[in-house]
């Protein structure tokens, strides 16, 4: 994989004294939440709020009408945003990953994945069309077949699985198996309007937790992706491309901070019930004078300080640019598995302080419970994150 360059193109603006969403905004979303949640039903109303607070195109350079947010201050946003609405803030950051691995060409003076960012921030939605039923080499292959059209465009034959923003994308980012040459074949990076034929929604979501981002099932029946939305034609196996590089490293340090945003929330919740529910044991107190209650708590701060610096720190040094000898990809998955593996810590822990009372589907912690455990599970998944981590370390990724 390419090493990450210094930014080719300064930020133009700065916001690092001021939050984009204000906290009224967040109050209003995280009211919203339960509803979608117990519906099952997609967040369109915070969509709406969201694009007028230009958190869409939050990160977009200001010369195509965005914010020129860096990488760590929109993760701030993001994770600010995930600790009232989950499902919100996890669907959004597959838009938001787009937008960060065209900016990451952008800035190294790469033009190929500009479109994308004038369509971003010309209010455009661009979703995440990666998952495939049963490919656990995510875009090192495919199981949808990509067939070369003779004005260079490519036409989309498949199944594609979580979906998120199923219901709102205008722009589809696809991957799929070109295998004109089979011993020669090619993985095609591209991208799909939703108004272009050959492609349908089938509505599967119907999760355990992260209800509202409908994360349905896509078909793609021919559906053409025309030349100059064909961003990349790599040979098959480990990318290694600026473009994929930008992927992840605008994905992982999303995900991690969504998964922050999610066991603060839980922790602050916990907290408070801990500070207001009085215990006969010892005399009325509340439970925030039991050791047991103040060594839980504990445990969940250094937990939330370690995954916080982490997530932090990887993400700054992604946005300054690492040395080429630096193992980046495994800096960036450590931030990312330690950021879900310590969310789901920190939510058992919270459970565990406020009691009883937080398994009521009636309460936001019952909620975050279940939202946290998909966190193992976007790709790379658990297992796969420690193999890549472990071979980088050792020397021999792409060699196993």
């Amino acid at each position: 994989m390419s090493a990450v360059l210094e930014p080719a193109v300064a930020r133009a603006s700065s916001h690092d004294s001021t939050h984009l969403l204000s906290d009224p905004l967040l109050d209003v979303i995280g009211k919203r939440a339960a509803a979608y949640d117990r519906k099952n039903e997609f967040f369109s109303e915070d969509l709406s709020d969201l694009h007028d607070a230009n958190f869409l195109r939050a990160s977009v350079p200001v010369e195509f009408g965005g914010l020129g947010l860096t990488l760590p201050e929109l993760q701030r946003e993001q994770a600010r945003l995930a600790a009232r609405a989950p499902s919100t803030a996890l669907a959004l950051n597959m838009h938001l990953y787009w937008v960060g691995a065209a900016l990451h060409l952008y800035r190294r003076g790469d033009l190929s994945a500009q479109w994308i960012l004038e369509e971003a921030g010309a209010g455009k939605v661009f979703a995440a069309g990666h998952g495939e039923p049963g490919n656990d080499l995510g875009l090192a292959w495919s199981s949808v077949k990509a067939t070369p059209l003779p004005d260079g465009g490519y036409r989309f034959d498949g199944r594609k699985i979580f979906t998120s923003l199923a219901p709102a994308w205008d722009w589809l980012g696809v991957h799929g198996i070109d295998e004109t040459d089979p011993a020669a074949p090619k993985i095609v990076h591209a991208f799909i309007r939703r108004d272009a034929a050959g492609h349908r929604t089938v509505q599967t979501w119907d999760a355990l937790g992260l209800r509202a981002t409908r994360s349905d099932d896509t078909f793609l029946e021919g559906a053409i992706a025309p030349r100059a939305q064909v961003l990349r034609v790599l040979p098959a196996g480990i990318p290694d491309d600026p473009f994929v590089d930008g992927i992840l490293g605008a994905v992982l340090p999303g995900l991690g901070a969504v998964y922050y945003g999610i066991a603060k929330r839980a922790f602050d919740l916990a907290v408070q019930t801990a500070k207001t529910r009085s215990s006969p044991a010892i005399g009325g107190k509340t439970f925030a004078y039991k050791p047991l209650t103040q060594q839980a708590v504990a445990q969940a701060a250094i937990e939330l300080a370690s995954i916080e610096a982490l997530i932090e720190r990887a993400a700054q040094r992604w946005w300054n640019g690492y040395n080429e000898d630096e193992l980046w990809i495994a800096h960036l998955l450590a931030a990312k598995q330690h950021a879900v593996d310590g969310a789901l810590r920190v939510v058992n822990l919270a459970l565990k302080i406020a009691g009883a009372s937080s398994l009521s589907r009636n309460g936001e912690l019952e909620r975050l419970y279940r939202d946290v455990r998909a966190g193992a599970f976007h790709p790379p998944n658990a297992d796969a994150a420690h193999e890549v981590i472990g071979q980088a370390w050792l020397g021999v990724l792409g060699k196993v």
